[in-house]
């Protein structure tokens, strides 16, 4: 009589190129669209990029990963890695495809770059209320709700197509990129903690940094401004607010300034007696008759 026989779990693999990868690995040996279930499910951390991947069947297998690398594979249009509950860390970017990123159920998702997928439009982070770092640079996304992230201290999603960003909720939040899209509007009144900003080339008329008193980095260059409050940042050490409408900008307040662009506005008058550590200044193309410049011992020539 013959032993009772159970034949092993196969996970499916139909990409060629995915089940090579996976023999690269060494978590298979054979090309026959399948691997043994086994040798993936304790797998933590995944690096296929580079791999020229169409479909991602079979990923579904490595239930214990917190890492995931999916890079510059030209081909692939979908990644749902919801169903991986540990996944801390995805690294999906320059997939130059990828319309579709599924990240709904991933609640202790800490680390996020999914930047240079120049065809994703949409990126919903609602449940993703662990993130702390967010690289979504350079897609076609029109909108992001932050409304839930309270963790998130670094965000750039610069080169997108966004038209407002409201941040009332990233209250942790200390290095801000949204330069190049469309923003009329940024709402930073929960920011309190940021120390950078980045929002130069967008369509902001208005400016709000009343609730930045951390913020020692203002690029604000090349939008549509016409006053700029700076009177409780005390802690700014760098202004580029260069082509802008501004007609003034009281600096009266801003003692730590050693950087300042403030070129190609229309100004009439500008005081920097109280700026003594200021050590780069800019300023032309203005309507500057004057400058008095005697305070200012620490200006390089």
């Amino acid at each position: 009589c013959l032993p009772f026989l159970t034949l092993a779990q196969q996970t499916y693999v139909p990409d060629d190129n995915f089940e090579q990868e996976l023999i690269n690995l060494g978590y298979d040996s054979v090309l026959d669209d399948s691997v043994l279930t086994s040798n993936i499910n304790t797998v933590g951390y995944l690096n296929i990029n580079y791999t020229s991947i169409i479909d991602l069947t079979g990923l579904e297998g490595f239930i214990a990963l917190t890492a995931l690398n999916i890079n510059d594979n030209a081909q692939i249009t979908n990644v749902d890695v919801s169903g991986f509950n540990n996944l801390n860390s995805v690294n999906v970017f320059n997939n130059l495809q990828l319309t579709s990123l599924n990240l709904s159920n991933n609640i202790n998702l800490i680390f996020l770059n999914c930047a240079d997928n120049t065809q994703l439009t949409t990126l919903d982070l609602s449940n993703n209320t662990a993130l702390t770092i967010l690289n979504c640079q350079n897609n076609q996304i029109t909108s992001l709700d932050l409304s839930g992230a309270t963790a998130l201290i670094s965000l750039s999603c610069q080169e997108n197509q966004l038209t407002s960003l409201d941040l009332s909720g990233a209250t942790a939040l200390i290095s801000l990129s949204c330069q190049e899209n469309q923003l009329t509007s940024l709402d930073l009144s929960g920011a309190d903690s940021l120390t950078v900003l980045r929002c130069w080339n967008n369509q902001l008329t208005s400016l709000d940094l009343s609730g930045t008193s951390s913020l020692f980095s203002l690029l604000c260059n090349y939008n549509q401004l016409t006053s700029l409050d700076l009177s409780t940042n005390f802690a700014l050490e760098e202004l580029r607010c260069f082509g802008n409408q501004l007609t003034s900008l009281d600096l009266s307040n801003n003692f730590a300034l050693d950087f300042l662009v403030c070129n190609g506005n229309q100004l009439t008058s500008l005081d920097l007696s109280n700026n003594p550590d200021l050590e780069n200044l800019y300023c032309s193309g203005n309507q500057l008759t004057s400058l008095d410049l005697s305070n200012n011992t620490a200006l390089r020539a």
